[in-house]
């Protein structure tokens, strides 16, 4: 914390995505886009294109979206309604509290972003990637969008501030939000990938933390619980863990990770996959929300939550005794304990309990990542107003594309971006219902 280098004050590291070093005099942010000067991002040959649809005479039924897209609605509630909207003025009073600006314009071929302060790691660098890829899963579907960002964990429009409903808020795009707070949760980076962890895109590593899972059956499992991680983020939450660290009095193993140590050791012990050996595996947040909630879904072990505060935005689906264990944060221990011991006394539940978790996440694979991403532009995209000559990138903004972040990035986080690229989507998104 004592290496602060963001405005708001968490972040932990600077990222590596800039090519120069945080001292002094150091070039603004938006410099951190600019590569070599013979890579251009050059313009769309067409400007009307439309996803492949299915062959055949029959026309495929469209698929329902899972039940939590319906947070899409709920989080853009506050700018919907007569004499509201997303005003040039509310984007202006939100970008105190981003990291970057993202326009896309050109009918969803044109990507331009703004960076206004250093995201930890790579974040900005597999966020903006994120949107590349939407954009080639869904090429000319994509809206026209004027919209700030932040890539920092915790949530920052208060509803203690914004919430009197005489104005609408600020609106702010972010990795999580609380029922506290108005910012609008987007899927993470680690979706993509999360090189300086070693863990690879969503659908290589869930793949293989599944083949990890089916290798022990659940009753030859460690009739347990399980956390691994580090606690050493701020979190008062996981400092308190470290205490239910007893197999015999608490039934919980706690085990601290060291992630210098893993990279020089070159991950040998932090593997996901050989992590789905215990019947119960612990959530914990940590600074704020943890990305590392649907990697313990993954295993199919019954997940104990502890009282989670923040919600990303998949989340919403998580419901308790259905598919996860609530665990009290007071007497967090003996929590735990009971669990476990419930647990054991009714191992067929307590199974599929940890299985109806597996399936939400095996749902989620990323084809509903970017439909979920899709259709919350889209419904961002109607409620934009004071844009009567279309959108248009800030003139400080670069133009993105795969070409330019592929130059900007190293070897391994080119080889994860490689491995991240989307296909073109074989037909319509799921369908939305209305609000």
């Amino acid at each position: 914390m004592s290496r602060t280098r963001t405005l708001l004050g968490h972040n932990l590291e600077p990222t590596p995505w800039h090519p120069f070093p945080h001292d002094k005099g150091r070039p603004p942010a938006r410099a951190a886009l600019r590569c070599a000067p013979s890579i251009a991002c050059l313009p769309p040959l067409s400007s009307s294109s439309s996803s492949p649809q299915p062959q055949g005479n029959k026309k495929k039924k469209q698929k329902q979206c899972p039940a939590y897209f319906a947070a899409i609605h709920r989080d853009l509630a506050p700018w919907r309604g007569q004499g509201r909207g997303v005003t040039r003025a509310l984007l202006d009073e939100a970008r105190r509290r981003a990291s970057m600006r993202v326009t896309i314009t050109g009918g969803g071929r044109r990507l331009h972003v703004d960076l206004y302060y250093a995201c930890v790691q790579s974040r900005a660098l597999f966020t903006v990637w994120s949107l590349l890829q939407l954009m080639r899963r869904y090429p000319g579907r994509v809206p026209d969008v004027d919209l700030m960002f932040d890539c920092m964990d915790r949530p920052a429009i208060n509803r203690t501030e914004h919430g009197d409903g005489a104005l609408p808020p600020p609106p702010l795009f972010r990795y999580c939000t609380t029922r506290d707070h108005f910012d609008i949760p987007f899927p993470d980076w680690s979706f993509w990938g999360w090189p300086e962890t070693n863990i690879e895109p969503w659908n290589h590593e869930f793949k293989n933390i599944r083949a990890g899972a089916r290798a022990t059956r659940w009753a030859d499992r460690v009739p347990t619980a399980y956390w691994k991680g580090n606690p050493d983020v701020a979190s008062p939450l996981r400092e308190a863990l470290l205490g239910c660290n007893d197999t015999a009095l608490w039934r919980a193993e706690i085990m601290r990770q060291n992630w210098d140590d893993e990279a020089r050791s070159g991950y040998q012990h932090s593997r996901l996959s050989a992590q789905c050996t215990h019947r119960y595996k612990i959530y914990a947040e940590g600074f704020a929300w943890s990305v590392s909630l649907k990697y313990i879904l993954s295993c199919g072990s019954m997940a104990l939550l502890i009282e989670p505060r923040y919600q990303d935005f998949f989340s919403r689906g998580l419901e308790p005794r259905v598919n996860y264990w609530p665990v009290a944060a007071l007497g967090m221990c003996e929590s735990i304990r009971d669990a476990v011991d419930w647990g054991n006394a009714n191992p067929d539940e307590a199974e599929r309990v940890g299985r109806r978790g597996q399936r939400l996440v095996q749902d989620l694979r990323m084809h509903a990542v970017y439909d979920y991403m899709l259709h919350l532009l889209t419904e961002y995209a109607r409620l934009l107003i004071d844009q009567d000559h279309g959108l248009s990138p800030p003139p400080h903004a670069q133009e993105a594309c795969e070409a330019s972040l592929l130059c900007l990035a190293d070897d391994k986080q080119r080889r994860f971006l490689h491995a991240s690229k989307a296909d073109p989507a074989p037909g319509d998104p799921c369908v939305l219902p209305p609000p």
